[in-house]
């Protein structure tokens, strides 16, 4: 059952709450806020945005995995990540998180005072990166992808979508436990958008309850995805009503942490879903 855990003085409890994790994206190109807040001074004032909004979690990401998106060298994005991360980290009194799927990123990031990885390819795109959380036994998120960002988005198939991503999430938790990482502080993202359709998006939300029998905390980054626009027609900076729905439901399904954008609105949300599905309330 899960439970929580705790890391550089800071404490997860899940199943109390959901945790909200504010995307802080240091690019000129990501899909929702691309070049919003790509320089230092942006990056910082809009983290103490969010968790002056609720976030209870940043995640920093330097390299835009949008479909279609080329990869940046190690150099690009250890120069935009470091700065931020060195401030932040300092300052805020919640976690930071780094997306990255780069051994070194990670190890530098975390030296700096991060204290979760995120790594979108579940720990496959390096093989170095189970031994650094390992080493650091940071917790790490591991999320499902099929393909690379460049190509993930020509023509995904699955036979079962929910089965195959529940194996390969399974098979990312095996790879962190075997480097040395205690179990409990792997968390599992069944990957919206990275390598699907939005009929396999669907699927994933409306079977999200499935990927708890993995027995680790869950997290859902659906934030202003495509597949929000494709059901409601709606350009990425007019999903936040179809993004509000998504974390709801996602909440009902079993998620843990949700990952989004409009941190102020989406706090609102999972109070409002955890007094119902949680009896947090009083």
């Amino acid at each position: 059952m899960v439970k929580g855990f705790a890391h550089n003085g800071f404490i997860f409890n899940f199943g109390q709450r959901t945790y909200v994790m504010g995307v802080l994206n240091v690019t000129p190109d990501s899909f929702s806020d691309g070049g919003k807040y790509f320089t230092l001074e942006a990056a910082v004032s809009r983290a103490r945005a969010m968790v002056a909004a609720g976030a209870d979690i940043i995640d920093i990401g330097a390299e835009s995995t949008r479909p279609f998106s080329e990869a940046v060298s190690l150099a690009e994005e250890l120069r935009r990540l470091l700065p931020v991360v060195e401030i932040l980290a300092k300052e805020l009194n919640v976690p930071i998180s780094v997306d990255t799927y780069k051994a070194e990123v990670a190890r530098q990031a975390l030296v700096r005072g991060a204290t979760i990885i995120n790594d979108i390819s579940g720990l496959r795109f390096d093989e170095l990166m189970p031994e650094v959380v390992a080493d650091f036994g940071c917790p790490v998120i591991v999320g499902h992808i099929k393909g690379t960002p460049k190509d993930m988005q020509k023509n995904p198939t699955y036979r079962d979508v929910v089965a195959e991503v529940k194996t390969y999430l399974q098979e990312s938790v095996e790879l962190a436990v075997r480097a040395g990482l205690p179990a409990a502080k792997v968390i599992v993202d069944p990957g919206i958008g990275f390598g699907k359709t939005t009929a396999h998006n669907l699927k994933i939300l409306q079977r999200l309850y499935q990927f708890k029998t993995l027995g680790q905390p869950l997290l859902i980054g659906t934030s202003n995805k495509a597949f929000i626009g494709d059901v409601l027609d709606k350009p990425v900076e007019e999903r936040t009503f179809g993004t509000a729905a998504t974390v709801a439901l996602g909440i009902a399904g079993g998620a843990d942490i949700v990952r989004v954008h409009d941190v102020r609105a989406m706090k609102q949300v999972t109070r409002m879903a955890d007094a119902i599905v949680r009896g947090n309330y009083d």
